[in-house]
């Protein structure tokens, strides 16, 4: 299915289902401990919040992946080769993938995916503005779940972009069953560019996710807004606070919604019950160094081809290529 021309405005395709987001949200909230899936945080507002953590002193990790970018996209778009088709996962504000295109030789297409529709549309009527030679052909999906790819030029090889931390997002088997999910979608010849924050002192990856202004809290309580407007929830958001920390043993940063007194909240036709103290874990970011990078890639069906990291040595962009 083709969403665009070459010269003209992008079609957004959904592939959302409402009722299965009810049911997993449902799922989450009955458990023990109660959770809900990071997707939850973008809608429109949560989209700006994000963006506008990116920009915050203590968060680290966009800085130091640009840098990364910017001083080594004629790198990637060598091992790339030429007439790629680049998919993006969780396209965002379309700011690195700006990197990778200008580097690239001919690219033949990109499909940014993601979950907030506003943002995508947005962003995929920029990027076929600025880049006319480029099928630009965004999807609107939850890129955890399989989803259908738009149709590519034939004779283009399928490379991914996943930048970000976001793969520290996914607990290690979901890490693995993500990342086969991006291999075969890219095939024996595809490949993949990675970002993946490293493991680092405790007191820096704290304040990264419980930054000063208070503006990761906002995103994280954003998300119990998402609910009672989606899924015709009740949360009253005065009476959580967000709550991150580091998990030494697990190697993650765990963010949490915590309950500030004992109450019962009415989410689509059910009840659910919180104690004082208790809290949703909405997040976790586990962070990686080379032995647990090279067992998750290799499990998934990739090898490392090359790996860089920033001045600071925070951060990696990794080149992965299917085995």
């Amino acid at each position: 299915m083709t969403m665009t021309s070459r010269q003209g405005v992008p079609r957004i395709v959904a592939r959302s289902n409402k009722q299965s987001v009810r049911d997993e949200v449902l799922r989450g909230l009955h458990a023990e401990p109660k959770t809900l899936p990071p997707k939850l945080f973008y809608d429109a507002v949560g989209a700006e919040l994000f963006e506008e953590i990116c920009d915050l002193p203590e968060y680290y990790l966009t800085r130091a992946e640009l840098e990364i970018l910017r001083a080594r996209a004629g790198e990637i778009a060598e091992l790339a080769g030429p007439q790629v088709a680049l998919l993006e996962y969780g396209s965002g504000a379309g700011v690195k993938i700006r990197l990778l295109l200008d580097a690239l030789e001919s690219p033949a297409a990109y499909v940014p995916i993601d979950i907030s529709r506003e943002q995508l549309e947005r962003v995929a009527t920029e990027l076929a503005a600025e880049y006319r030679d480029v099928a630009v052909r965004p999807l609107n999906a939850d890129y955890t779940r399989p989803h259908t790819v738009p149709d590519l030029p034939v004779r283009s090889r399928r490379v991914a972009f996943f930048p970000g931390s976001t793969i520290g997002n996914f607990h290690p088997m979901e890490a693995v069953a993500f990342l086969s999910r991006v291999r075969r979608v890219v095939g024996k010849d595809g490949a993949l560019i990675l970002g993946v924050d490293r493991r680092k002192g405790v007191a820096v990856l704290n304040a990264a996710y419980d930054d000063s202004a208070g503006v990761t809290a906002k995103f994280n309580l954003n998300m119990l807004k998402v609910l009672n407007h989606d899924v015709g929830a009740r949360f009253d958001l005065d009476k959580f606070r967000h709550r991150a920390f580091f998990n030494s043993s697990a190697s993650r940063v765990e963010m949490h919604l915590v309950s500030t007194e004992a109450q019962t909240v009415k989410v689509a036709d059910e009840l659910v019950d919180f104690e004082k103290g208790e809290s949703i874990w909405t997040e976790s970011s586990y962070k990686y160094d080379r032995a647990r990078l090279e067992e998750l890639v290799d499990t998934a069906g990739f090898r490392i081809r090359k790996l860089w990291t920033n001045a600071k040595r925070q951060f990696w962009v990794v080149y992965l290529e299917a085995v």
